[in-house]
């Protein structure tokens, strides 16, 4: 009996298991986003992707349980509320959900039960919204392209091209100029000129990554239409100039037809565009005329690519960020022409690409579209209940350059990691070979992995012998490569060019990278920094595991153990800004235990700190290891994952920040040598590059420093990169990170 009821229960279990397992395969694969008439990025009507369509969700049976699952599926802590009864207006298409019931465990609303798919007796003014939290979840990773708050384009006119005619302007990158053709019925047509308008090229030079059109040589197209058989497309396009994609223009009439031509006494329709500065194809008259280089008004920080970023805009002579309340396409396009790029693919809210520091400037941006700075827009002055979680981003349209298929990944287990592979001129054809490892780190990998749009470096390999790659891409073919990390392109960065020189040969040791979707980004508070500088006399008895550390100037080694050592004392607050947990290169079999403190180090040097004098000389200096590398204490909703006690795992989360304070060995400078006077105080974070993060131009603070001899005064505290250069100048040590320790 008690073998047939053990049976029973197992025949049991078994089916259980192959309901659950059969009714999660059931759940369909949705996203969600939050649409209809709204204020900010975290509210709004839900709708959802479901059977290659959108549509909404009805709001009899919702609760704010399901309010919380949808909400944790865009990416948001919680929901604050929900709303029914349409209230940020009526949806269009189908009502997918009704009846739903959620206990707010799911990660789906497809887990949800419901009346099913389609199955609802609902009217669009019943549709549900909701009231997200402005918090993110931390390291949420945003996957698909259909992502909560990026422009839905309708895109009717997907195959569009400008093919170069002139001889002169197929040898030329990008493209610039040429017939605009449409592809239709797998064959490409021309576009007639008669009701062709310069607000149509300006729309399609923005969708080739140009910031405008301009005049072209009409004669000569002319002469080459005559010469030419053109099929024409059989419609014409009608923009007003500030749409983002030429799938917002509305279609004009068909062409007039006059006897058997489709475009009588016209001819193929000529975009001609103005590249920008960066993507010039060659120094052409007038060019710097057109591009002054004066001091922007708008930046983008923290993108992986060339042409996105958070938007910063400078006012005052300090940075600050834009709020995300009402953000759209349009405005993102007008950022996107500014800075020398097409429109805008993508205007991105909730800091999608990093927080920033400092004010806020602008809030709720409104724009005609031809403005020529966003600094024109209309915007609310007044930005409070804006915070830096609700930071404004774009994607921009650049011009396709070629940059991508001159490199390539080889031997990797996935297509974000490999052996770096160049393709290269040799004896007057091209041919594949790898790059020489001799210093190669970190802002070398990064402008690999922007190549080929994989997003950030995530590490940089000076032995490769686990990837083998293509063997007929072996020899050396690019040594003593030195980047700043910003370069679109390997090829810009400092090289030997032909004469390759690399001592430890290729092989195994050809320079390799992996790559990564997102990036920590590490930010020292300054305020905290200003306001726990003091002085400390403190005798040398107190400092043997200092002097150990080479935590002290050269001349303490002559100071006997009743002296002292005068030091400058601080706290330093180091937040991660970025979007992953920043974590030390070293993997902890390999951290070095130093007993005098008794605490192992996962990062040899991760601050530098120095004084220097008014005319740049440096005067005095000090470093500390990351004694321990651990959330200290994090934003609101966020969970700690770091500590350092019982041989644990280090790093920092994303939203947290690690805390030295003043008290600890190493957390100074000493100055026991300086003489008094004013002096400007530097810190850097991470200075080596040992770990990629997103911006390392933020890893640098500064400040004004006075002693007299006996006090010390820190004022004017300040992060690289948070005011004009202007002010910056008056400042000297390092600029920012870049090449200042390599």
């Amino acid at each position: 009996m008690a073998v047939r009821w053990s049976l029973l229960c197992r025949l049991a279990a078994l089916v259980c298991l192959w309901v659950l397992g059969h009714t999660q395969s059931e759940n369909p694969q949705i996203q969600l986003r939050l649409a209809g008439t709204k204020r900010k990025h975290n509210e709004g009507r839900v709708e959802l992707y479901y059977s290659g369509e959108w549509g909404t969700v009805c709001d009899d049976d919702f609760s704010i349980h399901a309010a919380h699952v949808v909400c944790r599926q865009l990416g948001f802590l919680e929901a604050t509320s929900w709303y029914p009864s349409a209230k940020y207006g009526r949806g269009e298409g189908h009502i997918w959900l009704d009846n739903v019931h959620c206990t707010g465990r799911e990660k789906t609303l497809a887990e949800c039960s419901s009346n099913g798919f389609g199955v609802s007796d609902c009217k669009h003014s019943e549709d549900v919204g909701v009231l997200c939290s402005h918090r993110r979840i931390p390291g949420y990773r945003f996957t698909g392209a259909l992502a909560n708050n990026i422009e839905d384009l309708n895109i009717q006119l997907e195959d569009v091209r400008v093919r170069a005619i002139l001889s002169w302007q197929r040898r030329r990158i990008p493209v610039t100029e040429g017939f605009l053709e449409v592809k239709e019925g797998g064959r490409w047509r021309q576009v007639c000129s008669k009701a062709w308008t310069p607000m149509n090229s300006r729309v399609i030079c923005g969708m080739f990554g140009f910031p405008g059109e301009k005049k072209y040589n009409v004669k000569v197209y002319k002469m080459v239409a005559l010469r030419r058989k053109n099929k024409y497309w059989g419609h014409s396009m009608n923009c007003t100039g500030n749409e983002a994609h030429v799938s917002g223009c509305k279609l004009g009439p068909p062409p007039t037809r006059k006897g058997n031509a489709t475009c009588s006494l016209g001819m193929p329709a000529v975009v001609s565009c103005v590249p920008g500065r960066a993507f010039a194809p060659s120094p052409v008259t007038g060019f710097r005329k057109a591009y002054r280089l004066e001091q922007p008004l708008v930046r983008l920080k923290g993108g992986a690519s060339v042409g996105e970023g958070r938007v910063e805009v400078l006012k005052n002579g300090e940075w600050g960020t834009i709020c995300d309340d009402n953000w759209s396409l349009r405005s993102a396009t007008v950022v996107c022409r500014e800075l020398g790029f097409g429109s805008a693919r993508e205007a991105l809210t909730g800091a999608r690409l990093g927080q920033g520091m400092g004010p806020v400037h602008m809030n709720e941006v409104e724009c005609s579209g031809f403005e020529k700075s966003i600094t024109e827009c209309f915007f609310n002055k007044d930005a409070l209940g804006c915070s830096h979680e609700e930071d404004a981003a774009v994607r921009c349209n650049v011009p396709a350059m070629g940059f991508k298929d001159r490199v390539r990944l080889g031997g990797g287990r996935n297509p974000y990691e490999g052996r770096v592979e160049v393709l290269v001129e040799r004896n007057g054809s091209l041919a594949w070979g790898t790059v020489c490892s001799d210093s190669w780190g970190t802002l070398e990998a990064m402008v690999v992995c922007r190549q080929l749009g994989l997003g950030y470096a995530s590490h940089a390999f000076q032995e490769t012998w686990y990837w083998p790659g293509d063997t007929s891409a072996d020899d050396v073919v690019m040594s003593g490569v030195r980047c700043s990390g910003t370069e679109m392109s390997l090829s810009h960065c400092l090289h030997h060019g032909k004469h390759i020189h690399c001592p430890r040969g290729g092989g195994r040791f050809a320079a390799g990278v992996s790559c990564s979707e997102s990036a920590p980004d590490l930010v020292l508070n300054a305020q905290v920094v200003e306001q726990t500088t003091y002085l400390e006399d403190r005798p040398m008895f107190m400092l043997q595991c200092a002097q150990e550390e080479n935590c002290l100037s050269s001349t303490a080694s002559a100071t006997t153990a009743s002296g002292y050592r005068r030091l400058l004392r601080f706290s330093s607050q180091i937040h991660n800004n970025g979007q992953a947990d920043f974590r030390p290169r070293a993997t902890q079999h390999s951290w070095i235990w130093h007993e005098c403190h008794r605490h192992y180090h996962s990062m040899e040097v991760f601050t530098h700190y120095d004084l220097f004098s008014l005319n740049g000389t440096k005067v005095a200096e000090g470093h500390k290891a990351s004694f321990c590398l651990e959330d200290t204490d994090c934003d609101e909703g966020i969970e700690k994952r770091y500590a350092c006690a019982n041989f644990g795992a280090q790093g920092i989360t994303v939203g947290c920040w690690d805390s030295y304070r003043h008290d600890i060995d190493c957390q100074w400078i000493d100055v026991t040598d300086v003489k008094p006077g004013d002096y400007i105080f530097q810190v850097v974070i991470n200075p080596t590059y040992e770990v990629a993060e997103s911006d390392y131009t933020n890893n640098i603070m500064k400040c004004r420093c006075r002693y007299d001899g006996y006090r010390i005064w820190t004022y004017s505290c300040h992060i690289g990169g948070s005011l004009s250069s202007d002010v910056e100048d008056t400042f000297p040590g390092l600029l920012n990170n870049h090449l200042s320790y390599r």
